[in-house]
């Protein structure tokens, strides 16, 4: 038994969280997470014309609606021209783009397994990490189409005419297109390690993991909003690539949390602050380089920051004095030092 006042068991030697635990869906019911978060979404009073995603380096934007239409068309296009099966690995090789998250969530909701990379990667590394995950398809783009070996079932460019058909079917016949049945336990994504202490290696994601991850976003979210009719909305600047664990899970929360979510096709900070002006970015997650940049940058002076509410800064640990320095430079911005992969989208 756990000791009451700490969680502490000292049968196990472990802790035991005190909160009242999280409703998650029965783990036998079939369930990709996609469906999970746009369930989740779509009981939420947003308007479909809410913005969803930002370029803010080309003007490209998406609302809900055409996100969510997209998602359904690609799934549906994905069904009908190609062969593939469930628990197929799709490798994924592009910069930021309003189609990747689009290009996520068709194949999650399709139960294929979906496996992001970093588009910088060397050929030897993309050749290492291929060979971990094992893709019968890829989606890339026209620069970055030539890194990828032939595979079963080809690549996708996406940012070719055909592509953009996937995404524009008008007569999608909901009897014609096939229902997966999606496995909570069913591998989701094979996300990969940055290397550090070896070669790079390829970790399983379930859709049961990632489902548990986004109820407790839409738990916090639903009461930190209850008895509030119109809820602030908040928009996110992603400063996290859509690649990595940390933006993948980010992505998938924003459309659970129905945020908005802006980022940069190559980062810049002036141009970053250019965009929480425009924007009016509430909040987004930083590394302790960044709080320092904002700390000493006369940039800061230049643009209207004020919409911003919080940073989350995680990666390291953020030394007292620079944050003692933000406090004094922006004090109406929340600063926290981020130690879980959490990141509190209801809080900015």
């Amino acid at each position: 038994m756990a000791e009451t006042d700490t969680g502490f068991s000292r049968q196990t030697r472990t802790y035991t969280c005190l909160r009242p635990p999280i409703p998650l869906p029965p783990i036998n019911e079939p369930l990709s997470v996609a469906e999970f978060c746009l369930s989740v979404f779509h009981t939420t009073s947003t308007d479909g014309a809410t913005t969803f995603i930002v370029n803010a380096t080309t003007g490209e934007k998406l609302s809900y609606s055409q996100f969510v239409s997209q998602v359904r068309s690609l799934a549906y296009s994905l069904q009908q021209r190609y062969s593939l099966c469930q628990n197929d690995v799709a490798f994924v090789l592009s910069p930021p783009s309003v189609h990747i998250p689009v290009v996520y969530l068709a194949l999650l909701s399709l139960g294929i397994v979906v496996s992001p990379a970093d588009p910088l990667s060397s050929n030897s590394e993309l050749v290492h990490q291929i060979q971990l995950s094992k893709p019968v398809v890829a989606f890339a783009t026209s620069q970055t189409s030539h890194k990828i070996p032939s595979l079963k079932h080809g690549t996708i460019i996406l940012d070719s005419p055909e592509f953009v058909s996937l995404l524009t079917q008008s007569n999608i016949d909901d009897d014609a297109s096939k229902r997966v049945h999606v496995n909570q336990s069913d591998t989701a994504a094979i996300l990969y390690s940055s290397g550090t202490t070896g070669r790079v290696k390829g970790v399983m994601i379930t859709h049961r993991n990632l489902i548990a991850m986004m109820a407790v976003i839409h738990h916090i979210n639903t009461n930190e909003t209850e008895g509030n009719e119109n809820p602030p909305r908040s928009v996110t600047f992603f400063t996290v690539p859509l690649f990595h664990v940390f933006g993948f899970f980010m992505l998938l929360g924003a459309v659970v949390s129905a945020n908005t979510v802006v980022f940069l096709e190559r980062f810049d900070f002036e141009e970053m602050l250019r965009a929480v002006e425009k924007y009016k970015v509430t909040g987004m997650p930083v590394s302790p380089p960044l709080v320092v940049a904002f700390v000493k940058s006369d940039l800061t002076k230049k643009y209207d920051l004020s919409s911003l509410q919080g940073l989350g800064c995680g990666g390291a640990p953020l030394g007292k004095d620079i944050s003692q320095r933000f406090k004094e430079k922006f004090p109406n911005v929340l600063l926290i030092q981020v130690i879980s992969i959490f990141f509190p989208f209801s809080l900015f």
